[in-house]
């Protein structure tokens, strides 16, 4: 198979069918924030999936004392673990590095040390094996992350909340987004881990939040909607952050406060998220016709149980059909890069030895940089 740089000219389509006709492997690398990762994904030449191994190793023990990610905590852990994890994945895919056709890592956006410690070990492999590097965009990875557990073809509306973003785009093929709306201060996994950390309620700060809730009362606490209602389909979430804290702070403290305050937040979060993604379908149907379509729902923050029963009810009532990744998919994983790295390799598109790690890279470029939504510096728009 032909492939040519991306450096030398815009992203090509084969040629012909000759340059899909065979399976390609795929090593794929991740370590944007606190998780270290690889995986092992064969593309079959049907274009099936074959996911042959997908290793995470977390770093919640090194940061829990902290509350939170600690850069450089996360970027040594990762320098310390990444050999390991490698070689661990293709290990358990029962293929050898031979086998291998490309190298796949994230190359942004995340904490660029961290980031910069899987590009620099996946340069060093695909030198090594003489193979291809593929730069994958962390954010590409989730937008694609359904397709690893079932079929979900182009176009499809997304929902992408982690950590660190909150976006709805049309997505209508690899590289191809439209951003209708982001957030304007804090994603919404901020959100949750600012609302864990202020009650203590321990590190990774979602899965904690959600634990509580189910213990305590949705109705007894209120707290703003940021945004509902508006006729646009951007987020805001400081402000429900900000009354959380003070909610915590004229309680009494108590378990059932921290139960209280949790089902709560978390209840408000959901109100927004789908008063906001109601708002996007709207936006989707004027550009793509009545449906019935696709709705995508991926990143950490698409693992809380209520968030999901929500936006499934909400896809019922608007002809759209909700595609959501397993449980382990949710979270950063190394077998999303991959898939994004086989479907990159199969367009020809590839990656300079110098290509660099970016902590700013969004997936909507044009739009980010002409109308960003939370911030643009030397480094570039983050959203």
């Amino acid at each position: 198979m032909t492939v040519t740089s991306v450096k030398e000219q815009p992203p090509l389509r084969p040629k012909s069918n000759a340059a899909q006709a065979r399976d390609i492997t795929i090593l794929g690398i991740e370590s944007s924030c606190d998780e270290t990762a690889a995986s092992i994904l064969r593309r079959r030449a049907d274009g099936t999936l074959d996911l042959r191994s997908s290793i995470v190793s977390s770093q919640d023990k090194e940061h829990a004392p902290f509350g939170g990610v600690v850069p450089e905590i996360a970027a040594r852990a990762h320098m310390l673990k990444l050999e390991h994890i490698v070689d661990k994945a293709v290990t358990e895919s029962g293929l050898g590095y031979n086998d291998i056709d490309a190298v796949a890592a994230t190359a942004g956006p995340g904490l660029i040390g961290g980031v910069i410690a899987g590009l620099m070990a996946a340069k060093g492999l695909a030198m090594s094996l003489d193979k291809p590097l593929i730069a994958v965009n962390h954010l590409e990875g989730h937008a694609l992350s359904p397709r690893l557990s079932e079929d979900c073809p182009f176009p499809y509306l997304l929902l992408l909340i982690s950590g660190g973003h909150s976006q709805l785009l049309a997505v209508t093929g690899l590289g191809q987004y439209t951003r209708l709306g982001s957030t304007v201060d804090d994603a919404a996994g901020e959100a949750f881990d600012k609302t864990a950390k202020v009650m203590a309620l321990g590190f990774p700060g979602g899965p904690n939040v959600e634990r509580w809730a189910q213990a305590g009362n949705p109705e007894s606490i209120s707290l703003p909607r940021p945004f509902q209602g508006k006729p646009h389909a951007d987020f805001s979430f400081a402000g429900l952050k900000t009354a959380v804290a003070r909610a915590w702070e004229a309680s009494d403290q108590s378990g059932k406060a921290k139960a209280d305050i949790s089902a709560s937040f978390q209840r408000a979060v959901a109100d927004v998220l789908t008063d906001r993604t109601l708002r996007a379908m709207d936006m989707f149907r004027a550009t793509h016709g009545h449906g019935p379509h696709r709705f995508v729902v991926a990143g950490g923050v698409a693992a809380n149980t209520e968030l999901r029963a929500r936006l499934d009810q909400l896809c019922i009532g608007q002809n759209f059909k909700l595609f959501a990744p397993p449980l382990k998919f949710c979270g950063d994983n190394a077998a999303m890069i991959a898939l994004v790295g086989a479907e990159k390799l199969m367009l020809g598109q590839i990656d300079d030895m110098d290509i660099a790690a970016r902590p700013r890279w969004p997936l909507d470029q044009s739009a980010a940089a002409q109308n960003p939504k939370s911030g643009y510096g030397k480094k570039g728009p983050k959203s």
